[in-house]
């Protein structure tokens, strides 16, 4: 036991559910626990890898044994962003586990949006018999921003429902077949003529409000934005206004620059806006700790892990 790497799991109130899956799935490992920056600061000169989501930036340096950091989301902008954190520190993240949750989520409210379930619920609820004019996917235009494993996803199920369908890459380049790819520099030219803008972008300096006040400008008035990725990535002021003045058709937003979103943000109560608390892609414990087992295994045998960021690159 005690060649084992050590290895502390943290995360606010889920930590023992990950570390009872990684003890069914007879992980190689000690595991230690922690499920508040106190504990997580007292075990961190112990751990030679961490399993964790939003571990506190100050811990980073007591944690003096560490190798690699195993992030149980898709968002490591926390830890790449950690000045306390040696560079040789390996960082991982999940990948491949959240995409047809997303995908999902994203198509669930849509439909619901065409197809007028507000209203008819509504109706229902007043025993109400009222014809109203519903809408379809079909043949609609679907921008996806972000051709991950996330985008992926979102592209093949728009397929399903017979969309024509627009990408956007970071390099301009990809192998998900789209109708329609742009680069970075392409913004304007990519929202232009969309019902629907999908941000499955990470958080990097160069996606930083990357959807500012100009992006938004050239999107059509009916169109919809739904951000299923990072909310930074969207100049939130200037997303207010357009919704405000009535130039957006609407927004689906699961993420915010600020989380939980303010009581007081306008989003909350703007027409045509759907808010919910950052549950698109729910990080479900046996399927990360199944993840995060099979790259325990390849780091204890010296080989490549799944998932490996670029922290320069920050993803």
């Amino acid at each position: 036991m005690a060649s084992l790497p050590k290895v502390l799991i943290y995360a606010a109130h889920s930590a023992p559910a990950y570390a009872e899956a990684l003890r069914r799935l007879g992980s190689p490992a000690q595991l230690l626990v922690a499920q508040d920056p106190d504990e997580a600061r007292r075990l961190a000169p112990q751990a030679d890898v961490l399993f964790s989501w939003r571990f506190p930036q100050d811990a980073y340096a007591l944690a003096h044994r560490l190798r690699w950091v195993q992030s149980m989301g898709a968002g490591v902008e926390d830890i790449v962003a950690a000045e306390e954190l040696r560079r040789d520190v390996l960082v991982t993240r999940v990948v491949d586990q959240f995409g047809g949750m997303i995908a999902e989520y994203v198509f669930s409210e849509l439909l619901a949006r065409v197809r007028q379930h507000p209203q008819l619920r509504a109706q229902q609820a007043e025993s109400r018999w009222q014809h109203i004019e519903v809408g379809t996917l079909e043949g609609s235009r679907i921008g996806v921003a972000g051709l991950g494993s996330i985008g992926r996803e979102i592209v093949r199920k728009a397929r399903a429902f017979d969309m024509q369908v627009s990408g956007l890459s970071r390099t301009g380049e990809s192998d998900v077949e789209v109708d329609r790819l742009f680069g970075p520099e392409g913004w304007p030219d990519f929202v232009g003529d969309l019902d629907v803008l999908v941000l499955a972008l990470p958080l990097t300096p160069d996606t930083r409000e990357v959807v500012s006040e100009k992006v938004l400008a050239a999107m059509r008035p009916t169109s919809v934005l739904v951000n299923i990725g990072r909310g930074a990535t969207v100049d939130q002021a200037a997303l207010v206004h357009a919704l405000q003045a009535g130039r957006l058709g609407g927004a689906i937003l699961d993420v915010f620059r600020e989380e939980p979103l303010p009581e007081q943000s306008p989003l909350w109560t703007l027409p045509g806006v759907i808010v919910t608390p950052h549950v698109s892609g729910p990080s479900i414990a046996g399927r990360v700790a199944g993840l995060f087992h099979e790259n325990l295994s390849r780091f204890n045998a010296g080989k490549a892990l799944r998932g490996l960021v670029d922290r320069r690159a920050g993803y």
